[in-house]
């Protein structure tokens, strides 16, 4: 991916009052730790997975009212829930799939929720995260399901079948790195699938799931903490990753060149970036949330030019910057999960490590 081109922390920016604003519509506390938050495709329900005091775990629907969040449901479960993505079964309305600390993956039917449709235990630890490609939309092939673990495994499912369909690790005789996130991209047609993932010592790799190889691979100076393509469902494009010691990384991979990815980085003011996500109608946009509880909407300009070649006439790939739109102060403590509603624009949801759940709405976005 090319190395990146550093820059210093910026002064905290003045509050921005002409620009989209960060609100936050309602907040709940709850009695675990909660870990994740995410919606359920065309609704105004999302799901919440955490932890209990004693290692249980706990799963509830949520529906956002007018004023507050009411639970629809609850689901409590011997191990505790690390992660959790919608999707994953041709039934994509209603299916969620939830990874815990025992290293179990259960896809559910968020209708009827007394027993999961589909269970497998294949990973040796915790699963970091999860993503889901295809079933919903006529062109992208069967639905797919994307774990990756502390184990160092990265693995792909369709819950036709009874175990994984597919295992990324390391050779045998290398040793095996923490892989903390993982995402589907290039997922255009129902042939293409490339997996990025990022490691806790800072590599990431994308793998193309066609040949089951690396396609390109990098190294960062921190821990990858998070990663995700700027959109799945078109040719690989963008990606951004967020490390520790406060690292956000635009890599431009639409062209694979002789001298690899551009990269832009930006360090963001305080600690650890948990996460970054896309808004879902504008792929230019998106958010990273950070360890002292902050929200920070930025947008990616393009340069003029995006391909150039030299005097030798070799091709090579100009990344362009990001501008940060607009920052708040959400939580008093890290905000570890964000989930842009797809349906409603500007409508969010976001877990902190102060037990707390937060719908948020993100205005002005449609003037970006």
């Amino acid at each position: 991916m090319g190395d990146c081109d550093d820059e210093q922390p910026r002064e905290r920016s003045k509050y921005k009052v002409s620009m989209p604003q960060i609100l936050s519509h309602t907040e709940r506390s709850v009695d675990y730790t909660v870990y994740c938050g995410r919606w359920l495709p065309n609704s105004a329900l999302f799901v919440t997975l955490g932890c209990r005091p004693n290692f249980t775990g706990v799963m509830e629907l949520n529906e956002v009212g007018e004023k507050d969040v009411s639970i629809v449901k609850k689901v409590e479960n011997k191990k505790a829930f690390k992660c959790g993505e919608a999707g994953g079964s041709q039934n994509v309305n209603s299916a969620f799939c939830t990874g815990n600390f025992g290293g179990r993956l259960d896809v559910w039917d968020m209708q009827n929720t007394t027993y999961p449709v589909f269970s497998c235990t294949e990973h040796g630890d915790i699963i970091s995260s999860i993503d889901t490609v295809g079933g919903g939309i006529p062109g992208w092939g069967s639905p797919e399901i994307l774990t990756c673990s502390k184990d160092g495994l990265v693995k792909v499912w369709d819950t036709r079948v009874k175990s994984s369909v597919a295992t990324i690790g390391p050779d045998s005789g290398e040793a095996r790195r923490e892989c903390w996130t993982a995402c589907f991209g290039n997922a255009y047609n129902s042939e293409q699938r490339v997996i990025a993932a990022g490691y806790d010592n800072g590599d990431i790799k994308i793998y193309d799931l066609r040949i089951m190889s690396i396609k390109y691979e990098t190294h960062c100076l921190n821990g990858v903490c998070c990663v995700e393509f700027d959109r799945k469902d078109i040719p690989i494009n963008k990606i951004v990753a967020t490390t520790l010691e406060s690292g956000i990384l635009v890599y431009d991979v639409s062209r694979q060149t002789k001298n690899g990815y551009p990269c832009r980085k930006e360090k963001a003011r305080v600690g650890t970036v948990w996460l970054v996500r896309h808004l879902p109608q504008n792929r230019e946009v998106f958010v990273t949330c950070g360890g002292s509880g902050e929200v920070t909407l930025w947008q990616y300009h393009y340069p003029e030019q995006r391909y150039k070649k030299d005097a030798d006439g070799v091709e090579s790939t100009v990344v362009g910057s990001i501008e940060e739109v607009q920052n708040a102060d959400i939580a008093s403590q890290p905000i570890i999960s964000y989930d842009w509603n797809a349906s409603r624009q500007g409508l969010a949801v976001c877990t902190a490590l102060d037990q707390a759940v937060r719908v948020l709405i993100v205005t002005k976005l449609n003037e970006l």
